[in-house]
């Protein structure tokens, strides 16, 4: 039987999108029925489509095989992203043994935000995710294609990705993730390490050692931030081949799910005998799915605001309420780092989706009845690929967990709801990640200390300015203010507070890495201190009360709401490492809450 409450919230969703779903999904039956355009190229169109395509050409020019584009954010400077450097051809020689083609329709910008987390560069960071998209769009509009592949992984790019998928919802997809590296030192140790740092007791050079140590090869970072949500949600959501999410690079059975992945995009584009478009995928039912897999597996926040953004591209409205709801009956079945100490090879290894979903269907709270592009009904997903004297096939997945330390049965959760947080009071509406939160710090009451910056913060931390409990005010750090960057680099400074027995808790309508999680945080302040939201009113010294067992976030001093906005001078936020390019996405970017998205 499913979930009341999800059976509810689902509904809740397809009412509120009825008008723009119905408008989208006419778009795309109307683009399915025109079809690509390669059949009616001319023969000088034609010729230069073909004319890179080495030795399928021939098949290109005179049979009607189908033909792949691949989309691939493949860079070398991204350990995640580095393993693209061969998927290309492996996806070529796979749609070869099948009688298709295949070929490279387009490269995406892909950033790091662990590079670029305290820079300026970081700034540009969420506005890259609609860069991505429109990037795929002119890849895409070649109209040459009759199904896609997108190899993608990290924070901004697989959402980036799904947004031009779902632009061209006719197209049958397939997301091809590379995988996670291999385990280093653990994230506690590593984490450990950088607190001694930001309080001064070991070196850069000890520092530099234990994060090479940490981030030491080829694949996705090992922790669970927002890349590996990423991959998670596509699982969930039904566009990776089931148990693929976590499978690590280079490995004889990651080629083989690349393969697999080629050939099954092929098989289900409308050539095939099972045409899937996206759009028939990424229904409301799906994204309903996502949403409950991000809470039971305490996954990032970041896609609060990215799956909102992701949604309204195939004319679906999320709102934040959803979460909320939903996070109230979807049990926490997952400790990987930062809300526990294992990583998610350990958690792929105990038992990892499969086992989740199957836990989560047995619950009634995931909507079994999808379209997959693995076919229809999520059951699927509860198998696991093996490779058997040399052929891929799927099993059966693990009934029940292979350490209860990491994942857990629906009925012994690790917490009775989900990781994930709406708060909403004076201040305005926030989300909080309280899975990695301790009980005992989840509320916090304390007088507020104002900054403009997350460098200011850092100074008064090094000036030894915080000597009682408080409430970290960071404003400005929206996305109309400066892009929306991640604050992560503050997590050292307000977890050595903690560890000093202060009540600590950070506010901010910036953003958190994904990695971020044991000090109280209400992030992602709607509305904005620079689009007048309250948080601009604060002033040193004021009581503020952050509550997330009830979902508060208040101001206890009065007359607060009665004073002036406080401005600030983001004069400096318009120009250097790109950000001059970026203007024009400030000024029309939409709030947090509606996704934080310019298109």
């Amino acid at each position: 039987m499913l979930n009341d409450t999800l059976a509810r919230v689902t509904d809740r969703i397809i009412a509120r999108s009825e008008l723009t779903r119905r408008a989208y999904m006419d778009r795309m039956g109307q683009a399915a029925q025109d079809g690509p355009a390669r059949a009616h190229l001319g023969c000088s169109g034609q010729a230069h489509a073909y004319a890179g395509a080495g030795p399928d050409q021939e098949a290109l020019a005179t049979t009607t095989a189908g033909n792949l584009a691949i989309v691939t954010t493949y860079n070398d400077m991204l350990s995640a992203h580095q393993p693209f450097e061969r998927f290309p051809e492996l996806i070529r020689e796979a749609a070869r043994r099948v009688g298709g083609t295949a070929q490279v329709a387009g490269g995406v910008p892909a950033m790091c935000d662990g590079v670029t987390q305290g820079t300026p560069g970081m700034e540009l960071s969420l506005f890259s995710r609609d860069v991505i998209a429109m990037a795929t769009g002119v890849a895409m509009s070649h109209n040459t294609y009759d199904a896609a592949v997108y190899l993608g992984v990290c924070d901004k790019i697989v959402p980036g990705l799904v947004i031009a998928a779902q632009t061209f919802g006719h197209i049958p997809t397939v997301f091809l993730p590379a995988g996670p590296m291999t385990s280093g030192i653990s994230n506690d140790e590593k984490a450990k390490v950088r607190q001694q740092f930001a309080a001064g007791e070991v070196g850069r050079d000890t520092l530099m050692k234990a994060e090479m140590a940490a981030y030491h090869g080829p694949g996705t970072c090992t922790f669970y931030g927002t890349a590996n949500t990423n991959q998670m949600l596509m699982e969930f959501m039904g566009l990776h081949l089931p148990g693929s999410s976590f499978v690590n690079p280079n490995t004889p059975l990651r080629d083989a799910l690349t393969e697999a992945g080629a050939q099954r995009a092929l098989a289900i584009s409308h050539l095939g005998n099972e045409y899937t478009p996206v759009c028939d995928v990424l229904d409301e039912r799906a994204y309903a799915n996502g949403i409950v897999g991000l809470h039971a597996t305490g996954g990032s926040t970041n896609l609060l605001i990215h799956l909102v953004a992701m949604a309204r591209a195939g004319g679906i409205v999320l709102d934040w309420q959803d979460f909320s709801d939903l996070a109230d009956v979807t049990p926490l079945l997952a400790r990987v780092y930062p809300n526990g100490l294992a990583d998610v090879n350990h958690f792929h290894a105990a038992g990892g989706l499969g086992f989740m979903i199957g836990e989560l269907l047995g619950a009634g709270l995931l909507h079994e009845d999808v379209t997959t592009i693995a076919g229809k009904g999520l059951e699927r997903y509860t198998q696991e690929p093996k490779i058997t004297d040399g052929v891929l096939d799927w099993v059966a997945g693990p009934k029940t967990s292979l350490n209860d330390k990491i994942v857990r049965p629906a009925n012994d959760p690790f917490q009775p709801t989900g990781g994930l947080k709406r708060m909403a009071g004076a201040l305005g509406t926030a989300v909080c990640k309280v899975s990695a939160v301790a009980p005992e710090h989840r509320i916090v009451e304390a007088p507020a200390r104002v900054f403009h910056d997350q460098e200011a913060v850092k100074a008064a931390y090094r000036n030894g300015e915080f000597d009682g409990d408080v409430v970290v005010v960071v404003r400005f750090q929206g996305p109309k203010a400066n892009g929306m960057p991640e604050l992560h680099s503050l997590t050292p400074i307000l977890a050595n507070l903690l560890a000093r027995g202060l009540k600590v808790a950070l506010v901010t309508d910036g953003r958190m890495s994904g990695a971020s999680g044991k000090v109280l945080s209400a992030i992602h302040v709607c509305p904005e201190a620079v689009d007048g939201g309250n948080i601009a009113r604060v002033r040193d010294g004021d009581i503020l009360r952050v509550d997330a067992e009830h979902g508060t976030l208040d101001i206890v001093t009065e007359g607060v709401l009665d004073r002036h906005l406080a401005e600030a001078d983001l004069s400096a936020n318009e120009h250097g490492q790109g950000r001059d390019l970026f203007a024009n996405f400030r000024r029309l970017v939409g709030s947090a809450d509606t996704g934080a998205s310019v298109l």
